[in-house]
């Protein structure tokens, strides 16, 4: 039996306020890069030092907490919530809905203190040679979330006159299905007539030779308000989707989970 230890730890960063114009040392804080992982919530800790590395109460101001991506564009704002008995300590949430829509990326982020009645800010600094801005990495590795589904927007005539369109090809992923593998469509229509049918082949490879087998078909009258998805399961090479009538300005998009 093989024993793994896991560590369940506060996740804390020590940041420094100058009061009253004092100078600070000249020495770094132990500062850190702060990991963000998405899919969960990120309760993140900071204890507020004066410039003799003592804590500083809370009493009266709240800590306000903002990140900024690359282009400068502010992602997240938090207030921290002070700790009930530990001077100079804070809370902040980084929450799964402000990460839901983040990439992988770095992130910079600062902390000011507001005084709750004049409402004065006072920077605070990630180290003691006046930087004030420290640094923090949101990761998928925890919680890699679900994977974006394959968009099919391009459909083309089968010969002239024919009335008769085919969607490009795209891959059903046979190398990463089982043999109950599930398939998922949504087509998403305005005022189109006619049918949508799912076609897949075996073949890995697409030629004006290969043969399409017919899986199911939707039909639409027109009057639909709402995407209608379609389930179909098996392990394919290829799927397209054919068109009984023009689907330009008809049939927006048809989005595909494999």
């Amino acid at each position: 039996m093989q024993l793994i230890p896991r560590y369940l730890v506060d996740n804390r960063t020590t940041v420094l306020v100058s009061e009253l114009g004092h100078v600070t040392e000249y020495r770094p804080v132990y500062t850190k890069q702060i990991k963000l992982y998405k899919g969960i919530d990120n309760a993140l800790q900071f204890k507020l030092l004066n410039a003799d590395q003592k804590a500083v109460a809370l009493t009266g101001k709240t800590p306000k907490f903002v990140a900024f991506n690359s282009d400068k564009k502010m992602v997240i704002q938090h207030d921290g919530v002070a700790h009930a008995t530990i001077v100079g300590l804070f809370t902040v949430t980084i929450t799964e809905s402000d990460l839901l829509n983040l990439e992988q990326q770095y992130l910079t982020y600062n902390i000011v203190l507001q005084d709750n009645s004049t409402s004065t800010r006072t920077l605070t600094y990630s180290d003691t040679y006046f930087v004030n801005s420290g640094v923090m990495c949101v990761s998928e590795d925890a919680f890699p979330g679900v994977q974006e589904s394959k968009a099919v927007t391009t459909f083309t005539q089968t010969g002239v006159g024919t009335g008769i369109y085919v969607s490009t090809a795209i891959s059903a992923e046979p190398g990463i299905n089982g043999n109950e593998a599930l398939h998922t469509a949504v087509v998403y229509t305005s005022a189109y007539i006619g049918t949508v049918t799912v076609e897949a082949t075996l073949d890995d490879a697409i030629t004006d030779s290969t043969t399409w087998a017919v899986i199911d078909t939707l039909t639409f009258t027109g009057s639909e308000t709402q995407p209608a998805p379609i389930n179909f399961n098996g392990v394919l090479g290829n799927v397209r989707f054919k068109t009984s009538a023009n689907p330009a300005d008809k049939i927006s998009k048809i989005l595909v989970r494999n």
